[in-house]
């Protein structure tokens, strides 16, 4: 299982819009066999960042043929919510 951490610039004025477009990824992750550990909004220090984490096996191969995914990314590209982002792909070190 790899994990994606996902690191956001996000506009600060627009911290609702990125609420939203981040609701609609939850329950597409889980529904793909990933796992969505969840987005983590600005709320104290820096009002422009924010994270998500999901583990998955599969999902991106999935994801780019997904209806519903290619919603949410059309759902960004109208409200502009999200400024840049970078991705890190892990994979674990379990004991």
């Amino acid at each position: 299982m790899i994990t994606c951490h996902l690191r956001y610039v996000i506009d600060p004025y627009k911290v609702a819009e990125f609420e939203e477009y981040a609701r609609l990824w939850i329950p597409i992750v889980n529904r793909m066999g990933g796992n969505h550990h969840g987005y983590f909004l600005p709320s104290e220090g820096a009002n422009n960042i924010a994270v998500a984490l999901f583990s998955y096996e599969d999902y991106r191969t999935r994801m780019a043929v997904d209806p519903e995914c290619q919603a949410a990314f059309d759902l960004d590209k109208r409200n502009r919510s999200i400024i840049s982002y970078e991705r890190s792909f892990m994979r674990p070190v379990l004991g």
